[in-house]
């Protein structure tokens, strides 16, 4: 498996084992001291017969030099072309590849191997200082400002990998073995020699301390970059744009950070987009995350954590597939012991607009957070709720975002909107908006709420859950909801299982309906993107424990082979749930059984796609054209808001929802009629 740096290396190694590299003989010298360049001492300097001196002037040498061959032109944006060569610089112990243009240093470059075709124009110093490990080793302190929490950086850094250093503190053992890996990784890759790249272009930058670059990364304007690694590959490039401040980071493949944006000790995963000012210190940003404009501190965000806006602050908390409203803020400091507290906010949770948590305080799954919350609500079993600020109070109403055409649209985007083209993935992403993860927090909200529903009294106007009251009516209606998807899903599963089979009797459904595998029963666990059973995550936690696996790639490796063994697990653990939900016997299951079950998951499929269809009308309705048709009357008012947002019937979301209304039923139908056959 390649490493984030094989292709530096390789590029590394091939200078090195140049064959054709020689000393200069004394007409070049004289020809290089002519042109303006010197040397503490010739007979370091090394070219190869295709190194044409001509274009090479005004350079001072120190150390060991190497340089290759100049045969190409670069042509700039505009138009520009420049010859390759060194012009108008100072190196000390640089090998620089073939065809590269290096010219106007106003340092120095000191330490560096340079790959080919790579130019390098207009910056102060590009250096390393002793040895280093370029990022890695770094201990990032996440969740709590006081520490008690590091994950420490390293090239291969995942969310799940980081979600065990952080939250799992409780398995010391763990901990220690995870530390002294990646410290064995740090030291591995630590030199007192520093990498740039092939096809790499690094123009108009202040200063640039004990970096490692990779292939065909683009830093231009850079204020300040010290002490990381940048692991830009061909397939998906980097780029560092102007202003740029990072200390003590690492930057993965396929992202940007432009614009000012500044970072202080953070990892950057793959495909992120980060600028127009952010900054960012303590924290720990992973696959597609896209951070704007605002700030954050001490926050790990999993992939797909979204903020945009000025006034947004995101502190000391943990958030996956999130989208932070305008103005949305935390608190994790209560003024009695400092800024100790910690939060979370499960896969999909949004915030709305001036939206305020003080932590602790947990949010469950693809929930929506309103107004300010000061009473540390834990919600995580109560998935897709709201939580509404009213006089001061959270009010909590369970499963309503089942119904919510944003959240189907969001579950539709996430994968449209991966950006990573890198083809070796760190993070291991699970889209699925119903997993056993959720399926299994509804199931507990349920009996939480029947058990509200019993202590209370069933005619309760309120009641009383984790600092959060919940009205009777929204209490009724999330059991109704939470028990739709339920049968959603636990249906979905059991037609996938069964298709292509053609049953003549209920030995061969049951034959069919027997997992391959025992993984995938009891909890389930998100790692942070990762849907994965407990019982696989625990095994890992005691391979690294007992030092069965000793290495990051080794422990990519296993959560990898859990992704990719998802469904196999989800199988396991949906048959248990049928038959306990359903209150069947697997040895008994009949192909009636399984028409019922199907029945009910097309009764629920279209009962929650008509709610979502419903929610979405309401984006076309009188009262969301206020504001369109100025200077006009009704009409003119009406045509206008249709000639920008189109028509309710022929909006690509509507359409869709009516098609899986369409193409569900029918594959309801043709299941029912297979099923029969076996009667």
């Amino acid at each position: 498996m390649r490493k984030p740096f094989e292709s530096i290396t390789r590029n590394s190694i091939k200078m090195e084992q140049h064959t054709s590299y020689r000393k200069l003989i004394d007409s070049e010298i004289a020809t290089l001291q002519q042109q303006g360049c010197r040397a503490n001492d010739w007979q370091q300097v090394e070219i190869t017969d295709g190194t044409d001196l001509a274009h090479i002037t005004g350079v001072t040498f120190s150390g060991s030099i190497r340089i290759g061959t100049t045969d190409k032109c670069f042509e700039l944006p505009g138009g520009l072309r420049r010859h390759s060569g060194l012009r108008n610089a100072t190196l000390h112990n640089v090998t620089i590849g073939d065809n590269c243009l290096i010219e106007n240093i106003r340092g120095y470059i000191a330490n560096y191997n340079i790959g080919n075709d790579t130019h390098i124009c207009n910056i102060d110093t590009l250096a390393v200082d002793g040895r280093s490990s370029f990022g890695n080793g770094i201990d990032v302190s996440v969740l709590n400002e006081t520490g008690g929490r590091e994950v420490m950086m390293h090239d291969r850094l995942s969310a799940h990998q980081a979600y065990f250093m952080a939250l799992y503190r409780h398995r010391p053992t763990l901990i220690r073995n995870m530390r002294e890996i990646i410290s064995e990784y740090a030291n591995r890759v630590s030199s007192e020699t520093g990498t740039v790249g092939s096809h790499v272009v690094i123009a108009d930058c202040g200063e640039l301390h004990n970096l490692r670059i990779g292939d065909y990364c683009s830093v231009i304007g850079a204020a300040r970059l010290v002490n990381g690694s940048i692991n830009s590959v061909r397939e998906a490039p980097v780029t560092i744009g102007r202003n740029v401040i990072c200390v003590d980071f690492i930057i993965s493949s396929g992202s940007s950070v432009t614009d000012g944006a500044m970072l202080t000790r953070c990892f950057v995963g793959q495909a992120c987009t980060i600028g127009h000012g952010y900054s960012a210190s303590e924290s720990l940003f992973f696959g597609n995350c896209q951070e704007e404009n605002g700030e954050a501190c001490a926050v790990f965000a999993g992939p797909f954590t979204v903020t945009h806006h000025k006034s947004t602050l995101l502190i000391a908390s943990q958030f996956s597939f999130m989208n932070a409203g305008s103005g949305s803020n935390q608190s994790n400091h209560m003024y009695k012991l400092g800024p100790i507290h910690q939060g979370s906010m499960e896969r999909g949770a949004k915030t709305s607009s001036n939206s305020y948590i003080l932590w602790p305080a947990r949010i469950g799954a693809f929930s929506l957070v309103m107004g300010r919350h000061a009473d540390h609500p834990d919600t995580s079993d109560l998935p897709f709720s709201y939580l509404i600020e009213h006089e001061n109070m959270t009010y909590l109403y369970p499963a309503i975002n089942l119904r919510s055409v944003g959240t189907i649209r969001d579950a539709r985007k996430w994968p449209m909107r991966d950006k990573r083209t890198d083809p070796h993935r760190l993070d291991q992403i699970n889209y699925n908006l119903l997993s056993p993860y959720t399926i299994q927090k509804m199931m507990n909200g349920c009996k939480i709420l029947k058990d509200l529903q019993h202590l209370a009294g069933e005619t309760s106007v309120v009641y009383s859950y984790q600092s959060t009251r919940i009205k009777n009516s929204a209490l009724v209606r999330g059991l109704e909801l939470y028990d739709m998807a339920i049968n959603k899903f636990l249906g979905n599963s059991i037609i996938k299982r069964l298709e292509g089979l053609t049953p003549t009797c209920d030995d061969d459904i049951r034959r069919r309906l027997k997992p391959d595998t025992e993984a995938g029963l009891g909890d389930w666990c998100d790692l942070s993107g990762l849907i994965a059973p407990k019982s696989e995550v625990l095994r890992l936690i005691d391979d690294i424990e007992q030092q069965r696996v000793t290495d990051v790639d080794g422990i990519h490796d296993r959560f990898a082979e859990m992704h990719a063994n998802y469904y196999r697990y989800e199988w396991t653990w949906a048959f248990d749930k049928i038959l306990r939900y359903y209150k069947l016997d697997a040895d008994r299951i009949t192909a009636a059984d399984v028409i019922g079950i199907v029945q009910r998951w097309k009764t629920a499929v279209v009962g929650i796609d008509n709610l979502v269809y419903n929610d979405a009308k309401k984006e076309f309705s009188l009262s969301s054209m206020t504001g369109f048709g100025v200077d006009g009357d009704r009409t003119q008012q009406i045509e206008d808001f249709e000639q920008v947002r189109g028509v309710f019937e022929r909006d690509p979301s509507v359409q869709s929802i009516l098609d899986h209304i369409r193409v569900k039923t029918a594959l309801g139908d043709s299941v029912i009629a297979t099923m029969q056959q076996a009667l």
